[in-house]
């Protein structure tokens, strides 16, 4: 079976650019992942292939789901990278949305697919959305950061030259591959909070798709995000007045980001803040809302 697998081939696409996002450690908060979907679900996406995962992916790490279907079967779900192509008619180009989960293997042959469909279908541009833990406040707006490997999408785009050295991830891989083969590629990515990693945090989510908007030229109605993202930031700071340790925390990261910060006491620990602010917000998702 050959791994890349098509439902049928997209004709005449507008200048499409590929979108890509990978849950794992390129996904903190699900930022990237989420920022993928909502894009798919807001503008109709439409799914034309997919990559069968059996040469890519440890099972044991990245575990088949079992699904019932019509409350009656049991069916298996494989963690598959799905495509989609979505036609906007009113914007300059199509968009193309890869999304899956980072694979466990070979990892140059899989990016190697991406790059064949990408020729196979046009690609015009090659996107990536990644989100990472950083030592910044939820208080203030989402740093997106954009970066590119040809300088003259750099100077086109308003991107900025990567000097990044050190471990990397599928997204790295793939925009070697994507240089190695001609292909004009651009980084797109978002600072989570380190101290509510484990949350889904759709501020980031959607500081990503503010961002791309205006990289891609396609407008998203997010106002369902925008809601979601005020209910997150409630939700943090409701958790944050029923903490000292976390509010003094996060105060300290708010002044360090104005860089007049006084170091006049110790911080908790990083992993005892994730682990009581992660209780309360999963506390908080599971109560009825209010009538």
């Amino acid at each position: 079976m050959q791994p890349l697998q098509w439902k049928y081939r997209p004709d005449g696409l507008r200048a499409p650019a590929l979108v890509c996002a990978f849950k794992g450690w390129n996904d903190a908060g699900d930022a990237a992942s989420a920022a993928v979907s909502f894009v798919g679900d807001a503008l109709g996406a439409r799914q034309f292939a997919s990559i069968d995962p059996e040469e890519f992916y440890d099972f044991q790490s990245v575990r088949p789901q079992i699904r019932m279907v019509e409350g009656q079967t049991r069916a298996i779900e494989w963690p598959e990278v799905k495509l989609y192509e979505l036609r906007v008619p009113r914007a300059p180009r199509d968009l193309v949305l890869l999304a899956g989960a980072e694979p466990s293997y070979r990892w140059r042959t899989f990016t190697g697919l991406i790059v064949e469909l990408a020729e196979a279908i046009g690609v015009h541009l090659v996107v990536t959305l990644g989100a990472l833990l950083a030592d910044v406040p939820h208080t203030r707006p989402v740093s997106v950061t954009g970066f590119a490997s040809d300088p003259a999408l750099v100077a086109r785009l308003g991107l900025a030259q990567s000097s990044y050295e050190g471990p990397t991830g599928i997204i790295g891989v793939l925009h070697d591959a994507c240089m190695r083969a001609g292909t004009p590629s651009a980084s797109l990515w978002a600072a989570v909070p380190h101290y509510i990693s484990a949350a889904p945090n759709p501020k980031a989510a959607l500081a990503l798709i503010r961002k791309l908007e205006g990289l891609v030229g396609v407008a998203v109605d997010a106002g369902e995000l925008e809601r979601a993202s005020a209910d997150y930031e409630r939700q943090v700071n409701a958790a944050i007045q029923h903490d000292p340790d976390i509010m003094a925390f996060v105060e300290k990261l708010e002044a360090a980001a104005t860089e007049d910060s006084p170091d006049s006491f110790e911080l908790p620990s990083g992993d005892s803040i994730a682990r009581d602010l992660q209780r309360f917000l999963r506390q908080r998702s599971e109560d009825p809302p209010p009538s």
